[in-house]
Parts: C-alpha cells; sequence; structure tokens
C-alpha cells in the first residue's frame, strides 16, 4: 500500500507532530511505501530518501507566522500516486492544497492539535478549509479520548474519529548517553526541573518562571523560540536567572540524557493547543514523573494526577510552584510517581501498539469510500 502524509515539516525539523511522522513512516515501512510531501525551510526543492521514506520539501516563498507558503503544493498533490493520502492538521498549507486539487485518494485526517485564533481569522480563512477535509475524511484520528470528546471541531464527525495515542520509541540508551546524564547530574548539586518544548505563549514558560521563585531546584529548558528573548529578561525581573538556564536547541543525544538526569518534567501550557504532550511521554518513558495543567485535552489523560505526576489548573504560578516544589522536596514521592509513569508509558504507549492500530486503520480505511468525495 502506498500512503501519501502531508505534513507541515519533516526531521531534522524538531517538533513533536514532525517526530510523531517519522516515527509512523519508519515503524510502518515494512508493509508501507511511505512518502512524505511538506514545505522546505527555505526557497528550495529538495527530495530525498531519509530512511525509509521518500520526502518532498517544497520551496517555501514566504511565511506568513508559522505558516510556510508552497505555492507548488496543490500541483504536487494532484499529481501525486498514493492509495491513501494522510491530511496531519493543524496545516493550513496543506488544508489549502487539498481544497484546490481535490484528489479522489481515500483521505485520513490526523488531528493532532486544535488551532487557537482569533475568531474571525479562523472562521474566513481556516475553517472552511478544514470543514472540507473533515466531510471527504474517511476517517479522523484522534490522539486521545479526551480530545476526541471535547473538541468542538470534532463534534459533527464522532462517527468517523478513531483514537490512536502516541507511541514512545524505548530503545536503550547508548553508553555516551548514559555517561552524559551521569555528568549532567554530577554537575548539578540541585534538583534538575525540565521543560522541552518551543519558546512560544502557549507553551506557558512565563507561568513557569514564576512558579520557580523561591524553588531550591535548577530549571533547564530546552527550545527555541520567538519569546526566547523576552523569557530571559523576565528571568532576570522576577529573580530566578540563577536557578534557570536556557538550553537552546540541543541534539537527540543531548536530550535524551538529559531526559536521565533530570528529577521532574514541567509541562506548563496554557491553552488547548497544546494536545498531547509527547514530551510527556518522553519523560515517563525514562521514569520521570510529570507536571502538566489541565486543558481538557490530552495532557491531562497522559499525566494521570498523582498517579505519574501533577496535573495543575492554568496560568496558576501558585499551584504550579506547590507541584513542583513537593516534587523537589520529596524524593521518595518521585520515585513513586516516576514508577507509575514509567508503568503507564510501558502498557498503554507502546509504539508497537501504535503501529498495529495505525496499520489496521489504513487497511480499514483503504476500504472505505469518501463521504460527499465529489463536493
Amino acid at each position: 500500500m502506498r500512503v501519501l502524509h502531508l505534513g507541515k515539516f519533516y526531521p531534522p525539523v524538531k517538533g513533536g507532530m514532525e517526530t510523531m511522522l517519522e516515527l509512523m513512516c519508519e515503524y510502518t515501512s515494512s508493509q508501507i511505501e511511505n512518502s512524505v510531501i511538506c514545505a522546505n525551510d527555505r526557497c528550495a526543492l529538495n527530495e530525498e530518501r531519509r530512511g525509509s521514506t521518500d520526502v518532498i520539501r517544497l520551496p517555501a516563498i514566504a511565511r506568513i507566522g508559522a505558516v510556510a507558503v508552497c505555492p507548488t503544493m496543490p500541483w504536487r498533490l494532484a499529481r501525486a500516486d498514493a492509495d491513501l493520502i494522510v491530511l496531519h492538521e493543524p496545516n493550513p498549507m496543506a488544508l489549502l492544497a487539498y481544497f484546490l486539487a481535490r484528489p479522489s485518494t481515500t483521505l485520513l485526517v490526523w488531528f493532532h492539535s486544535e488551532v487557537i485564533r482569533p475568531s474571525w481569522r479562523y472562521k474566513l480563512f481556516y475553517r472552511p478549509f478544514l470543514q472540507f477535509a473533515l466531510r471527504r475524511a474517511a476517517r479522523i484520528v484522534a490522539t486521545s479520548p479526551t480530545l476526541a470528546a471535547s473538541s468542538p471541531v470534532l463534534t459533527p464527525w464522532h462517527d468517523k474519529c478513531v483514537v490512536i495515542p502516541f507511541g514512545i520509541d524505548e530503545r536503550a540508551p547508548s553508553e555516551q548517553v548514559l555517561q552524559r546524564a551521569a555528568a549532567v547530574r554530577e554537575a548539578e548539586a540541585r534538583p534538575i526541573v525540565l521543560f522541552v518544548g518551543r519558546l512560544v505563549p502557549y507553551k506557558g514558560v512565563d507561568v513557569l518562571l514564576e512558579a520557580m521563585r523561591a524553588i531550591p531546584a535548577v530549571a533547564l529548558l530546552v527550545g527555541e523560540g520567538p519569546e526566547g528573548p523576552a523569557l530571559r529578561q523576565s528571568a532576570e525581573a522576577l529573580g530566578v536567572a540563577d536557578r534557570v538556564r536556557f538550553l537552546g536547541e540541543v541534539s537527540n543525544d543531548e536530550l535524551a540524557a538529559l531526559y536521565r538526569a533530570c528529577d521532574l518534567l514541567v509541562l506548563p501550557s496554557v491553552t488547548r493547543q497544546e494536545a498531547f504532550g509527547v514530551v510527556l511521554l518522553e519523560a515517563m518513558a525514562c521514569g520521570k514523573p510529570v507536571v502538566s495543567t489541565d486543558l481538557g485535552t490530552g495532557t491531562g489523560w497522559v499525566n494521570q494526577d498523582r498517579e505519574t505526576g501533577f496535573v495543575v489548573a492554568p496560568r496558576d504560578p501558585a499551584a504550579l510552584h506547590e507541584a513542583i516544589s513537593r516534587l523537589v522536596a520529596e524524593p521518595e514521592l518521585r520515585e513513586l510517581l516516576g514508577d507509575g509513569a514509567r508503568r503507564r508509558a510501558r502498557s498503554l504507549f507502546a509504539l508497537d501498539r501504535m503501529i498495529e492500530s495505525i496499520l489496521a486503520l489504513y487497511r480499514q480505511a483503504s476500504d472505505t469510500k469518501l463521504d460527499g468525495r465529489a463536493a
């Protein structure tokens, strides 16, 4: 079976959506011929074989916010030869390309997260194209039962929705990763609080900085983004610059080491744009307790309050401070919740379980006719 994925970007571009797309492609490759059409990070065409996947990175002539504008995407999609198309949403450029090309190939929409935009802009420029794709989709994949049940976008299409949680690749760490983790741990006398993510408003890093006041720990912040300069200034103004380190982007091996070196991970996101939290899984698989926020999406389902960590209200520095403080002050509690986190990651979020579900969905969807294909 030939499956064409419409992604925003593809690794080595970093991001939860990109990481999961690569896992899907690589781990289904024994049975599926995968290809990806996505945006390049510059105005140049790049066609390559990455691992077992054919990747076409289309020239981006401009950026509108986080959206890469690729004028050739509709043409590429119209002439693509595939048995199944998987559109990874949110993805404005792919939605527009699909609307214009209107291929007859069976469509799946993988609903990674909701789009948070001003109401008028969303209604005018996004919702019509998304609704067109959802109407034509044979199936719509949500990553958690809470997202499927709570998203107003999916409400009209519940009969098409299936839940496939993300899976975590639990390959044993290399000796180099373990040695680096030990070095990070040895170099820091204080407990380590880890954050991993883009420095953008919805991630709530500003709330984390405020929550770090008077906590005898160091916060390691991995990631870059437009909020970086303002957050560094805020750390100074709040008096926490001595316990917060901005590490920027790091290699995969360095990130793996940081997950093993840290004492806990915090994901303080503040909007429903955070639909799952892949970083929660990555930390949980390493036996680390996690602190996340209750957004009504998958974050509070992935992380079970008082079983794998703590779930607190968003935009509440005091609640976040209390949760972090407890884990910093109580090693036994960290160990207990970390053990629960590891068990949950292995039982519910095993990679082979995700791959089996994807392959079953592909087989089912390939035999399902689209509703309103001629629309």
